[in-house]
């Protein structure tokens, strides 16, 4: 039986999700999702298109000709991409106790948590743990905080994997949209797609870690601001102010590469001073280089965020709104972000580029943007 023939026939839910994957191996090798293998499946050649897309309905009336849903073989366009991406080490882990591996984007898993809160106030549902993707089939909906992308227009019932990648092989980097509609014209980019480079997806062994990450050039937070604008900057909505696109100035620069943890503060090495959980913005990056930023490097969104979701609120790299990284996970019974660091006593990871020694007990957030009605601005 064809690919398009099995999709015809079991279409909805976990069944079709099984037999695409089965399909997919069989006939394309999309276990392993090989470079080539991608460009296949993405790049329309031929015979690819019935991966996705079913020529008839499966059953009457279930495909509307009005384009709402074009012919997919799936019940939404984030379902079919999660049939072969959300599935082993890919982007939508089946727990979120037992993430996989991490290749510099996050995971949708965190999305399922019940509670992401390890400090003050009550529970912070897994709406908060990133972007919030709409997939019938695992559960997840509209974030239930913000209707809109924060600081924009985008609308979150609409927010979905074609939101930001093209699945037709768009030549961004990992095919993420350039200038123009998408999703059918529901938002216009301005900004091109970011230059960088990733890890191979592919190889469950080759993980983030300090020599082995993504290499940001050029480009990312304008291409974020397709969707949240300028937003930290005065203006954008946001009461916590920040740089988001800007130099890394000298004293920031050398407190990075001085800084090893609260253990060593002040004794690293340039050399060695690079940590995925910091990354930085810069022509000379690479996917291996350990060295710290140089007067060409920028900050950038993904400085702080991850680009999918974690297991801290805000899709944080580390937890904002504690004191100590030995604490994540402790009250809130999530999933514990590594520390970069040893030690229980290490502080939070704005000590990278910020002097240390004035948090007098409190997370960073406690003090520096926060308003009677919004004591941690960027959790809403």
């Amino acid at each position: 039986m064809s690919l398009s023939h099995m999709a015809h026939h079991f279409r909805r839910g976990p069944r079709v999700r099984a037999v695409l994957a089965a399909a997919g191996t069989a006939f394309f090798g999309l276990a392993a999702m090989p470079a080539p293998a991608a460009a296949v499946v993405h790049g329309g050649s031929v015979g690819s298109c019935a991966i996705c897309h079913l020529m008839h309905d499966a059953a009457t009336g279930q495909i509307a000709l009005d384009g709402s849903r074009p012919l997919l073989a799936a019940e939404s366009s984030t379902d079919l991409c999660l049939t072969c991406h959300g599935r082993g080490n890919g982007v939508f882990g089946a727990t979120p106790m037992a993430p996989p591996t991490e290749y510099g984007a996050g995971n949708f898993t965190w999305l399922l948590e019940d509670n992401l809160n390890d400090g003050a106030g009550s529970a912070i549902a897994g709406d908060a743990a990133g972007h919030c993707i709409n997939s019938p089939d695992r559960g997840t909906g509209a974030d239930s905080r913000w209707d809109r992308a924060p600081g924009g227009t985008f609308p979150s019932a609409s927010l979905g994997c074609t939101s930001c990648h093209d699945p037709h092989g768009g030549g961004g980097y990992r095919m993420l949209h350039g200038p123009g509609p998408v999703q059918g014209g529901l938002a216009v980019f301005v900004y091109p797609a970011p230059v960088a480079e990733g890890l191979d997806i592919t190889n469950p062994g080759a993980g983030e870690s300090p020599n082995r990450h993504t290499a940001y050039h050029a480009g990312m937070s304008l291409w974020c601001a397709n969707c949240h604008g300028q937003y930290h900057s005065e203006g954008s909505g946001s009461a916590f102010r920040h740089p988001v696109d800007d130099n890394l100035e000298d004293d920031v620069r050398n407190r990075y590469n001085r800084y090893e943890g609260d253990a060593n503060p002040r004794g690293g090495m340039t050399a060695t001073a690079y940590i995925p959980q910091v990354p930085f913005e810069g022509p000379a990056t690479s996917t291996t280089g350990t060295d710290g930023p140089v007067a060409t490097d920028r900050i950038m969104c993904l400085t702080c965020h991850r680009a999918h979701a974690s297991s801290a609120p805000a899709a944080g790299r580390w937890d904002f709104r504690l004191v100590r990284l030995v604490d994540d996970g402790v009250a809130s019974g999530s999933y514990p972000l590594p520390s970069p660091y040893p030690g229980n006593g290490q502080g939070q990871l704005c000590k990278k580029c910020h002097d240390e020694g004035h948090d007098e007990g409190r997370a960073c957030l406690s003090c520096h943007g926060a308003t009677g009605e919004s004591p941690f601005p960027m959790i809403r």
